[in-house]
């Protein structure tokens, strides 16, 4: 069986031992260490503020929805009421999905506001004209 075998065939692999590390990298990296520690947390806080900004802006910065019709009246104004809010809301899915830049993502909320600020109007308006609420006192308006 001697024969069957290269001659060093069944030598062991040879041991992968480690780079030779000096003291002074040593020394060196730790002294690297509290400013790579600064500059993960600065960039990991510049992260966090880049996709804040980026955020839908929330409830308050946008005109709110009504959830019950004025006077608790149920006509047809109010369902156009809602059929406008959700074509606003559709619009505004497909303007965002569309979207390529933050402008353009700033630019389909701007529109889904004015949508909305628009549909609350004419409901407001046309509950005004039918008597089901009255008019605050000392509001002007001019144009209409």
């Amino acid at each position: 069986m001697a024969g069957v075998f290269r001659e060093g065939h069944t030598k062991r692999p040879p041991r992968n031992r480690g780079r030779i590390v000096f003291e002074d990298q040593i020394k060196q990296r730790r002294k690297r260490l509290p400013l790579l520690a600064l500059g993960g947390i600065a960039i990991a806080l510049a992260a966090g503020w880049a996709l804040k900004a980026d955020a839908h802006p929330g409830d308050r910065e946008h005109a709110h929805i009504l959830e019950a019709p004025l006077a608790g009246v149920r006509n047809s104004y109010w369902y156009d009421y809602r059929s406008d809010v959700e074509e606003a809301e559709i619009e505004l899915r497909k303007d965002l999905r569309r979207a390529k830049s933050a402008q353009d993502k700033r630019e389909a909320w701007a529109e889904y506001n004015r949508e909305l600020r628009d549909a609350r109007r004419d409901y407001t308006k046309e509950m005004v004209e039918r008597g089901y609420i009255l008019r605050p006192r000392g509001e002007v308006v001019v144009g209409e």
